[in-house]
């Protein structure tokens, strides 16, 4: 459905903005029941409200979708990874929430269809990629749908019925225990695996299992500010299943950066300079990630000391704010001499003056301090 067509999620559901995840749950299922196409048969538009009602739960009911959408509205949702729900059908969405319904609602308990497996990988990126954004393109193997018998796990022509060890319900009743312990638990049928059906004759290729290994391309897009360690779920492209796939997901790994130290949002940059640009005051050129950038470091300038260069940073993934690079000046002590440079040294330690060296002073006045009181104390023991 176009964004500009879309109904406001908590109209959908008939909820305050301020409702919680019971109240949304409770919602939805109430939808659900309302809407359900087997409850309203003679009702065109009831399978469109259906979905539209699951819709609104998928982004209502996850924390970080519902932050998005209060925020940003539906354009917030784009590359979200939001379920199209108009192409699926009405037992997969039940699938997909079946902690709501479980197996009880309009199936008389029968066989869930379960959905794929989830896959995980990891991409990695640029501390510029992070900075601008980018798209970029992965490649996986995955199961997928055998192409010879397309997924049913028949030979072609065969026919498929009901598995005449659980008929058709995918799950057996097994006794367990004895005696006063004595109970029955459901186990997956070992004849059909699950499926609730089985073919007469398997699939020569897949042999019987409706799968192959298939090569996967994609063209991923990676939002600028994303954090190292993030993921990104890409709806419908983890393993197929019974009824909807599973979903991809990505975790992103920012590489580490020859200048540069992430500090959430901000740029930490360590630069090294002369002694005598630290005492005398210089223009330092030093690096962003948008070019050259030149910094002003006034005389005096102490090892460690920071400025910060606003805007100069990574954009943050939820607004538009920037964060700042920060430069760290580190004062380099040079390790050779010539003779020239040595005696201009000497004579500048002749004249030193430690009122003009603040952190000097204090420190030799404590010590002094710390001497003299040492000394009285043991004059004062060796009198005793």
């Amino acid at each position: 459905m176009p964004v500009a067509t879309k109904r406001d999620y908590y109209e959908v559901l008939g909820v305050s903005r301020e409702a919680g995840p019971d109240e949304i749950k409770k919602a939805y299922r109430q939808a659900a029941l309302k809407y359900h196409p087997d409850r309203n048969r003679e009702d065109p538009g009831a399978e469109a409200k259906f979905k539209e009602a699951a819709e609104a739960y998928e982004v209502l009911s996850d924390e970080q979708k519902r932050r998005r959408y209060d925020q940003y509205g539906h354009q917030g949702l784009t590359g979200a990874g939001i379920h199209d729900f108009n192409g699926m059908g009405v037992e997969d969405i039940f699938s997909m929430f079946n902690d709501i319904f479980g197996g009880s609602m309009f199936g008389g308990g029968r066989r869930s269809r379960r959905a794929g497996a989830d896959l995980e990988m990891e991409i990695a990126i640029s501390l510029e990629e992070v900075e601008q954004g980018a798209e970029k393109t992965i490649e996986f193997d995955r199961n997928e749908p055998c192409e010879r018998c397309s997924g049913s796990g028949g030979e072609p022509g065969s026919q498929r019925r009901n598995c005449p060890t659980c008929g058709g319900y995918g799950q057996v009743e097994q006794s367990t225990g004895f005696g006063a312990l004595f109970g029955r638990v459901v186990t997956v049928c070992p004849n059909c695996r699950g499926k609730g059906t089985v073919v007469s004759t398997a699939c020569k290729h897949c042999r019987g299992t409706g799968r192959q290994r298939g090569h996967r391309v994609l063209s991923v897009k990676i939002p600028a500010g994303i954090q190292d360690g993030q993921g990104i779920r890409v709806a419908g492209e983890g393993e197929p299943g019974e009824g909807m796939p599973g979903d991809l997901h990505l975790y992103v790994r920012v590489g580490q950066h020859q200048f540069f130290e992430r500090r959430g949002d901000d740029l930490l940059c360590r630069v090294p300079i002369s002694f005598t640009q630290a005492a005398l005051g210089a223009r330092v050129e030093v690096p962003s990630l948008n070019g050259r950038v030149e910094v002003t470091v006034p005389p005096g300038t102490q090892h460690g000391q920071m400025f910060r260069l606003a805007g100069k940073g990574l954009p943050n993934l939820r607004s538009r704010r920037r964060g700042d690079e920060i430069v760290q000046v580190w004062i380099e002590v040079p390790t050779k001499l010539n003779k020239r440079q040595e005696q201009l040294l000497r004579e500048y330690a002749a004249s030193e003056d430690r009122s003009v060296l603040p952190q000097s002073q204090g420190f030799f006045e404590k010590l002094a301090e710390f001497f003299s009181k040492s000394s009285k104390e043991q004059n004062g023991r060796q009198e005793s």
